[in-house]
């Protein structure tokens, strides 16, 4: 029997700030009407999109493997290779996320419905007029070495990331503590805003109120001064980053192996705030999209991320041993610009090679009913979604060839367009194994090649891909945005800690700092209809699509809670295993 149901309640909150980068396949990874309460038979039930989320419940257990039925004390947990960031502060794609969320906590973490709750928290007072926060730590919490988690540990995070020689993504900056820019300028010694009352209660004053702050301020994850603060020195990061495979936290489990490209091993934390984890052993495993599903089906694997197609869909119904959660994915695909490349500084190129690739074509081969086109950064199930006054950019080759003519770029005689006596050439960068990836590169080198772009195409890992983009090293290369509940960020904002391709728009930065100080939720709304308008108007990307997740996990667990804003690690300490 298939059981569907609704994921979330609406979400008119707003929380908090940021992206992180995923792969597009598989990866990692918002407000929509209720599916249907109860569906025909998954043997006659027809993918419509209506029919595409939910619980498709395992049917016949006793077709679970033996290998997954004796593993009585650990979870596999299946997934792209992270790059061994195992620190808050520094890491920068979701798969790293998955391991630092199970090492350290954060006073306040995202509820299935998108909302934040009291984590290390027990409360926190948040004064009228929106620029005082209290937070008040619970009493005897401990990091995995022992020690006692104090809010002096929230001061010096806070410190590191005020540092003028902070390079991570999270831009705490932005939300305007007091003293922090003199602290982040060098003119003074310490933040004047954080104040640590005790122990267990810190305030936080900020010069000015915003929509996400509270949020913000409570999803700084706490780590032991003692022990990360030990060498560090103002303007030097280095003894911190050096941390990273040898980390201590708070949270539900413990780092204790590390394989880079093959596996991560983490081990219960027995003291735990809440209670030691239900399941002793949690092991994060390097899968593809070549090798998921058949490990998933000998039971080498107990859950990951598959891709979610039709054919993988039926496919793992079809094991009759997996709970297969299908849910709208927080985030999109895209294909980004390097927009320090001149000829990518032309708007009528940018929208050519948009409308040009037939996004449609390339988005249902892969996913079928399971996704759809996007012409914003922003997912369907967000409350600041918006259709109106958004171009769809329709594939239309004769247009996107008229748009590179009155650009300049004329066709040659070898067919290649030229412009001061460049030919039109684009190096392309595309993680390899990836479905999308198998379905898009042809079509978008037939597409380019009939406009008259010679596409030169390489496919990497997804590590390799990040690198590029980190040192600019890329002309065009296709990725994913992993989406927070709050629609703030800093991904195309001059000069912002998430703009990684050099786009700068003042129209666009002037309504992302307009939204994100505007408190009245209608309002905030308004800004951001406006702000991607803009943005659709001026495609700093190629906005590909939004799909959905689908997370096929064995039928022997339980404790669960996941949603389109709530990964499954959040509720990891919660799963055992069926005896």
């Amino acid at each position: 029997m298939v059981k569907v149901k609704s994921w979330y309640g609406t979400c008119i909150l707003i929380l908090v700030l940021g992206l992180v980068l995923g792969a597009c396949g598989g990866g990692s990874g918002t407000d929509a009407t209720d599916p249907a309460a109860e569906s025909p038979p998954a043997e006659t039930q027809t993918p419509t999109e209506e029919a595409s989320e939910g619980i498709f419940e395992a049917e016949d257990m006793s077709l679970n493997p033996a290998a997954a039925q004796q593993r009585t004390d650990t979870i596999i947990v299946g997934m792209t290779a992270p790059k061994g960031v195992f620190n808050w502060l520094f890491y920068q794609t979701s798969y790293d996320n998955y391991v630092n969320r199970l090492i350290f906590d954060t006073l306040l973490e995202v509820d299935v419905d998108g909302t934040f709750k009291e984590s290390l928290a027990e409360k926190v007072d948040v004064s009228e007029d929106g620029l005082k926060y209290t937070f008040h730590l619970k009493p005897g919490v401990k990091y995995s070495d022992g020690t006692p988690v104090t809010m002096n540990d929230y001061l010096f995070v806070m410190k590191v990331l005020h540092d003028p020689a902070y390079d991570g993504e999270h831009d705490m900056l932005s939300i305007n503590i007091a003293g922090g820019k003199e602290y982040f300028e060098g003119n003074a010694q310490d933040i004047s805003g954080i104040k640590i009352i005790d122990e267990l209660t810190a305030e936080v004053t900020v010069t000015e109120p915003n929509a996400a702050t509270r949020d913000v301020l409570g999803d700084v994850v706490l780590i032991p001064e003692s022990y990360y603060g030990k060498d560090y020195k103002k303007g030097s990061l280095d003894s911190i980053k050096a941390l990273s495979d040898k980390p201590i936290g708070s949270g539900q489990y413990i780092l204790k192996q590390y394989v880079p490209g093959q596996q991560v091993v983490l081990e219960a934390n027995p003291d735990y705030f809440r209670g030691a984890p239900k399941t002793k052993n949690v092991i994060y495993k390097t899968t593809t999209d070549g090798t998921n599903l058949s490990m998933l089906q000998t039971g080498e694997t107990d859950m990951d991320n598959v891709t979610v197609t039709e054919d993988n869909v039926e496919e793992l119904k079809s094991f009759g041993f997996l709970n297969v959660h299908i849910m709208p994915t927080n985030g999109y695909g895209y294909i980004a610009f390097n927009h320090k490349d001149e000829k990518f500084q032309d708007l009528k190129v940018r929208q050519a090679l948009t409308i040009g690739l037939n996004r449609e074509e390339i988005v249902q081969g892969v996913y079928g009913p399971y996704a759809n086109v996007i012409n914003i950064p922003q997912s369907t199930e967000s409350w600041a979604y918006t259709t109106e006054g958004v171009e769809k950019y329709e594939f239309d080759m004769e247009k996107a060839k008229q748009l590179l003519d009155e650009a300049g770029w004329t066709v040659g005689a070898d067919g290649i367009r030229e412009k001061d006596g460049k030919k039109f050439k684009i190096n392309f960068s595309a993680t390899a194994d990836n479905p999308v990836v198998d379905s898009l590169l042809p079509i978008m080198t037939n597409n380019y090649k009939e406009l008259g772009i010679d596409l030169a195409a390489e496919t990497l890992d997804f590590n390799a891909i990040m690198d590029k983009k980190d040192t600019g090293n890329f002309e065009m290369f296709f990725a994913a945005w992993s989406l927070t509940p709050d629609p703030d960020t800093t991904v195309y904002i001059t000069n912002g800690a998430q703009n990684d391709i050099g786009y700068s728009n003042a129209k666009v930065d002037e309504l992302t700092l307009a939204a994100k100080k505007e408190l009245d939720h209608e309002k905030r709304k308004a800004l951001y209809a406006e702000l991607y308008q803009e943005i659709n108007k001026d495609v700093p990307v190629i906005f590909m699509y939004q799909r959905r997740d689908m997370w096929p996990i064995n039928g022997r667990l339980s404790g669960f809670e996941l949603s389109p804003f709530k990964d499954f690690m959040y509720s990891m300490y919660s799963v055992s295993t069926a005896q």
